[in-house]
């Protein structure tokens, strides 16, 4: 009998334990909603958030501690490792010194094609028959519909000419375009540069001379105007291509160390670096009103030409930090992209190329994708994720 006892103690009707089970799960399904709210609250507090964030910032990049567990006899063996990866440095920083003389050398041999370049835009120089025929690629080639189109809209402006009776000389607002056309730079324009920037006739880069310090130079040529008397305004940017001694393995190449404007002399009135606000001001006595004028900086693409001065100590504050590693960027881009190819970001066939450079690693990247998990549906033992 206490063996039957304990048997139906222990045995359940199937009904009870339907029973049972929709009661654990209410319950677990209540653990878990109450989970989610408590993990929503943390979330929530600052606090937590910086905590959790120094925590995850700790685990990034964490040594294994296998170094550590190392026999002296093979940590010996790994400093000299250490030492032969100096001295590949070094080799390195002169790979690039000899990748700077052969820039200097080729620069020569572009700069007859930029400066023809240069007499096209300012109408010095007019191209022949020839040299502007262009063969369109079979992509390129227009259908009879779009050539009349073209023809017509051309007959246009031909009227259009002969009613202002004036041919335009050269290209027109050929370097504006470009830094139109360039996000970069385009970012950097305000409205009251685009007149000045019209004047621009040509940007030139001119390398350190050989035995100096390593180093480029960008030139903005200008045709006489009414807003300064430059015809030049230039840009240096000083380079360095040698390992740091307190940090040889951080090398990768030229770093440029810092950067030289120039004074640019306004004409009266036409700086528009600089704008005069009115403040009005009373006097906390007698309660009278004085209008007061003051001159503060103003955004522009001129301030290009005036980047904050890199002390002796290196030092620098967050903002003046901001700004040179964006300057060192866009003088970068400038001398390696905006001159070479100048033409093709007027026409904006260099930014098309630039932006299915990005659309191709995209499409790569899901290529690499689709074969991952063709790869595991493969695999016999593969179990998809539910």
């Amino acid at each position: 009998m206490a063996d039957l006892d304990n048997k139906d103690q222990t045995e359940m009707d199937p009904a009870d334990m339907e029973d049972v089970e929709e009661v654990e799960e209410e319950e677990t399904g209540e653990d878990n909603s109450k989970a989610r709210q408590l993990t929503m609250q943390m979330m929530q507090n600052p606090q937590i958030l910086a905590a959790l964030q120094e925590r995850l910032d700790g685990l990034v990049g964490s040594p294994s501690g296998y170094m550590e567990s190392l026999p002296k006899v093979v940590k010996r063996r790994v400093n000299a490792l250490k030492n032969l990866q100096v001295k590949c440095a070094h080799i390195e920083a002169k790979f690039y010194e000899e990748v700077h003389e052969l820039e200097r050398k080729y620069a020569a041999l572009y700069q007859p094609l930029f400066d023809k370049r240069s007499d096209i835009v300012r109408a010095a120089y007019e191209p022949t028959d020839e040299e502007c025929e262009w063969k369109q690629d079979e992509e390129e080639e227009l259908t009879v519909s779009k050539q009349e189109e073209m023809k017509e809209k051309a007959k246009v402006e031909e009227e259009k000419k002969d009613e202002e009776k004036e041919d335009p000389k050269g290209i027109p607002e050929f370097w504006l375009t470009v830094f139109k056309n360039v996000d970069l730079l385009s970012e950097m324009l305000q409205e009251h540069d685009e007149p000045i920037l019209k004047h621009l006739q040509d940007i030139k880069v001119k390398f350190s001379d050989a035995g100096q310090p390593m180093s480029f130079t960008l030139e903005f040529h200008f045709e006489p105007n009414d807003f300064f008397t430059n015809t030049v305004l230039t840009k240096t940017y000083k380079m360095r291509s040698e390992p740091d001694e307190s940090d040889p393995f951080s090398f990768d190449g030229p770093e440029i160390m810092g950067c030289t404007g120039c004074t640019i002399d306004w004409s009266k009135g036409k700086n528009v670096t600089l704008k005069t606000i009115k403040k009005k001001q009373k006097h906390k006595g007698r309660g009278t009103v004085r209008t007061v004028t003051k001159t503060v900086p103003n955004d522009s693409f001129f301030n290009f030409f005036s980047p904050p001065e890199v002390p002796e100590s290196g030092e620098l504050d967050e903002d003046s930090e901001a700004v040179l590693a964006a300057d060192f960027e866009i003088g970068h881009f400038i001398r390696e992209r905006i001159v070479p190819r100048a033409v093709l970001y007027f026409t904006g066939e260099a930014i098309e190329d630039d932006d299915d450079d990005y659309d191709e690693e995209g499409e790569e990247a899901d290529d690499e994708e689709g074969e991952e998990e063709a790869d595991e549906e493969n695999d016999p033992d593969y179990e998809p994720k539910v």
